[in-house]
């Protein structure tokens, strides 16, 4: 068997304790996405608000996520020393409480304070409900983390439709923020005492740590970076190529990013399925072939339909492969599962940002459309060294064993 501590399992096995705990951090993730979905959604309306411009509102997201990276890599330590049940909830009602500050803020100095601090909540939530989540799946024995990933595209989607819908009925931001806000402190305050207890880190074979992990942590990171950076262009470009590209009209280019959500959702859900009968490495390195055939198709397609197929087919590819290595993260058995997770966590988020820049850059040089050739690489070179993610002791040709 190649699970290591993330077996299969029949289900009536499993704790009801443990069960609980799934479903409050499902609930997290889905409230982590709805929150971000909120400020998001809001984006218009708070820069007319406030009077600041394109570029400044681009520094200020680049504010957030600098605050994020610092909550990430702040929350590891402490999520090792204190648990991550009691990090989930500082960080999570920190979030609730600072989603608010955007729809309040009134000019650029307000705007860029209350953005830091919602990114920095945000950051330390992200780090430790992911290092709860390799904690109850860990109990489960069995791969469930792509799951949590999905609850939180799923989140998104509720904010997003809940912020369209107040905006259309005429509410102003900030109430609907501070609603939001509040909905979050009731959720954290409820799913808190359901969270599994702090946990001593546990390694995925019989040998004990070794001091090799932290050379896996950053290969892991690494991976991370490149998957995550495909992730970011596809975020933020594809609409925009498929409009350039083919000469489109705004509406049927938006089913660009709606293609590529929705497989990426829909992914995260069958993922688990695939990881447990097939091992973490086949869902990376044949998501990754997948991710690349449908770069291919949108760099070489002369149709719409063809080009959504290919978008379709990167989500669907991207979907699995970062669960897969928070998973391998959160289990190295280097004395810090939190820890090594932000590493991860906080590199992977670098490479979701600085992959639309990149293309942004290279697009002086280059058609949009022939930029994906970076991308493309990369996703390829991430295919090549998916064995990372292999659990320690086991060889990195998956196995196939039984789904629960």
């Amino acid at each position: 068997m190649s699970g290591g501590t993330v077996d299969a399992v029949a289900t009536s096995t499993i704790d009801p304790m443990v069960r609980i705990a799934r479903a409050a951090v499902f609930t997290v993730f889905g409230l982590n996405g709805f929150l971000l979905a909120m400020w998001v959604v809001h984006i218009p309306a708070i820069t007319e608000r406030t009077g600041i411009s394109h570029s400044t509102l681009g520094m200020f997201i680049l504010l957030m996520a600098g605050a994020g990276i610092v909550g990430m890599r702040l929350a590891g330590p402490l999520a090792d020393r204190f648990g991550s049940r009691a990090l989930v909830g500082v960080a999570g009602l920190t979030a609730s409480v600072c989603v608010v500050g955007p729809g309040l803020a009134t000019g650029p100095v307000s705007l860029a304070i209350a953005l830091s601090a919602f990114g920095f909540g945000n950051g330390a939530l992200d780090v430790s409900m992911n290092t709860q989540a390799v904690h109850v799946e860990r109990e489960y024995r069995r791969p469930i983390m792509s799951a949590f990933h999905a609850l939180f595209s799923g989140g998104g989607l509720l904010g997003a439709l809940v912020g369209a819908l107040t905006l259309r009925i005429g509410w102003s931001p900030w109430l609907t923020m501070s609603l939001a806000g509040a909905f979050g402190i009731v959720i954290v305050l409820a799913c808190l005492p359901r969270l599994l207890p702090h946990a001593a880190p546990q390694h995925e074979s019989a040998a004990p740590a070794t001091r090799r992990s932290p050379r896996k942590v950053w290969a892991l990171a690494a991976l991370a970076f490149g998957l995550l950076l495909t992730e970011g262009v596809a975020n933020d470009w594809s609409t925009l190529q498929m409009r350039e590209h083919l000469g489109t009209d705004e509406a049927t280019a938006a089913l660009a990013f709606g293609a590529f959500s929705v497989t990426m959702t829909l992914g995260r859900f069958t993922a688990d399925r695939v990881s447990g009968a097939f091992g973490r490495v086949a869902v990376v390195r044949y998501g990754c072939l997948l991710a690349a055939i449908g770069l291919v198709l949108i760099l070489v397609s002369p149709w719409v339909v063809l080009t959504l197929l290919g978008w379709a087919l990167c989500g669907l590819g991207l979907s699995g492969g970062i669960p897969q290595i928070f998973t391998a993260a959160g289990n190295l058995g280097s004395g810090g599962a939190a820890t090594d997770m932000s590493r991860v966590f906080s590199i992977g988020y670098v490479g979701l940002l600085a992959g639309p820049a990149v293309i942004g850059w290279l697009t002086a040089l280059v058609p949009l459309t022939a930029t994906f050739v970076v991308p493309l690489a990369i996703v390829v070179l991430c295919g090549v060294f998916a064995g990372v993610v292999a659990p320690a002791g086991s060889t990195a040709a998956p196995e196939k064993r039984p789904v629960a």
